[in-house]
């Protein structure tokens, strides 16, 4: 499996944090796609980070209560999950009152990935979504009797601020955030924020 790499440099003389997050695809799903913040790390003047990952994908949930920018999405639980195999998972509450996945099979449109919300979900207390590489990438809020179907379209995208990961993103409201592409055998890119606190990746 292709590993991908991002090395992020601080040349600037700000501190906070560079932030790796993917834009949702246009969905016809009900309710609001949010993108995660799905990798942070703090990153001091003079200093870097790398991220890793490669393109595998997961099923996550979180008791996240409302779902909104500037709350923050902490998997309570990551399932393996393949567009074209293991693409389908339900969530349901348990005798005890517990959120989990169940029933992981691959009943779901081949190329997408579903979450079926059971009729015993609580509404406003959890939030489903994908992931990739083991953290999330985009959620929404979960409701009884509602089907997610998320359709893969990675992209990357990086800005500093003060984030970390699992950060509810307002995609609306991230400036200065660069677009970072792979392709062929393209796999490691560097960002650099400069001293005119602009990103550039080469």
């Amino acid at each position: 499996m292709t590993q991908y790499s991002l090395t992020c440099v601080n040349s600037s003389q700000l501190s906070g944090s560079f932030a790796v997050f993917q834009k949702p695809p246009p969905s016809t799903m009900p309710g609001n796609v949010f993108s995660l913040a799905w990798f942070a790390r703090p990153t001091a003047p003079g200093t870097q980070v790398t991220f890793q990952w490669s393109v595998d994908y997961s099923f996550v949930w979180s008791e996240t209560g409302i779902l909104k920018p500037g709350i923050n999405f902490s998997a309570s639980q990551v399932l393996p999950a393949d567009p074209d195999g293991q693409n389908m998972v339900q969530l349901t509450v348990d005798d005890y009152g517990a959120s989990r996945f169940a029933n992981p099979g691959s009943g779901g449109s081949v190329g997408s990935l579903t979450i079926q919300q059971l009729s015993n979900v609580v509404p406003n207390r959890t939030s489903v979504g994908v992931g990739m590489s083991g953290s999330g990438t985009f959620a929404i809020q979960a409701a009884p009797n509602m089907t997610a179907v998320f359709t893969p379209h990675p992209n990357y995208w990086v800005l500093f601020g003060n984030y970390t990961t699992g950060d509810v993103m307002d995609i609306e409201d991230v400036a200065g955030a660069v677009e970072v592409t792979y392709g062929g055998s393209l796999t490691t890119r560097t960002a650099v924020m400069g001293l005119d606190n602009l990103i550039t990746v080469s």
